[in-house]
């Protein structure tokens, strides 16, 4: 009989809760995977996933909880917590090398407590595809950097996020919400737009404000990337928080 697995997705903002039931192993772990990716995609603070009411049928599975945080280390930069798992996948977690960065709790409370205390300081602005963007994105950065003692950052962090916004303009013409969020070591910055068109660091308008495109992001920052977002997609970067 295959196995079958439900994930139930609780708003308790800042927070997501996403309460797994059922059988995970090979094949639903798939479906958990973009269940929490889902999750993210609302941009939450942290995100807690309880596992009181799974049953691990391969151990392999729990695999999809590291991806899921790692993932979400560079977009939306928030934390990922695990609580309550059953005893022998508490024991399996904490021998696994790749599961041992995600942190454990003992019940949703607690995780929910920790996810928060460790959720991290973000400044967050809708913007229309005008041609002010940029300048609001490079003053959203600036006001960040700021805020957060970053004088280093503020050049490069505000010629990538210029970048990344002047692409939305140009080429998707939607609406998108900018986040700029300091998680140690590196400051993160983020547009999610309308639109499911790839972001590609060819094409771009060398004449438009903010036109070096997504070749200048990819030399300035650590790393960068572009997900699925809703109906849209996210591109993110992350630069040194210095």
């Amino acid at each position: 009989m295959p196995s079958r697995i439900t994930c139930e997705v609780r708003d308790t903002a800042p927070v997501a809760v996403v309460r797994l039931t059922g059988a995970l192993d090979l094949a639903t772990m798939r479906s958990v995977h973009q269940s929490l990716q889902g999750a993210l995609a609302t941009q939450p603070d942290a995100l807690v996933v309880d596992l009181a009411d799974v049953t691990v049928r391969d151990r392999l599975a729990l695999s999809v909880f590291a991806a899921t945080a790692r993932r979400a280390e560079e977009w939306p930069a928030v934390p990922v917590v695990l609580c309550a798992p059953p005893p022998d996948a508490a024991r399996w977690l904490a021998e696994s090398t790749t599961c041992r960065v995600v942190p454990v709790s003992r019940d949703c409370a607690e995780a929910t407590r920790i996810a928060g205390a460790s959720s991290a300081p973000r400044l967050r602005a809708r913007l229309d595809p005008v041609a002010g963007a940029c300048r609001r994105a490079r003053e959203l950065v600036g006001d960040a950097c700021a805020r957060w003692n970053l004088p280093d950052a503020a050049g490069p962090a505000a010629l990538v996020l210029s970048e990344l916004v002047g692409n939305v303009v140009r080429h998707a013409g939607t609406p998108m919400q900018v986040t700029v969020t300091l998680r140690r070591p590196y400051l993160h910055l983020a547009v999610v737009d309308g639109s499911r068109a790839a972001a590609e660091p060819a094409g771009m308008d060398l004449r438009a404000e903010g036109g070096r495109g997504l070749l200048l992001v990819r030399e300035l920052a650590q790393r960068w990337g572009s997900v699925p977002a809703g109906h849209g997609k996210a591109v993110w970067a992350m630069l040194p928080a210095t």
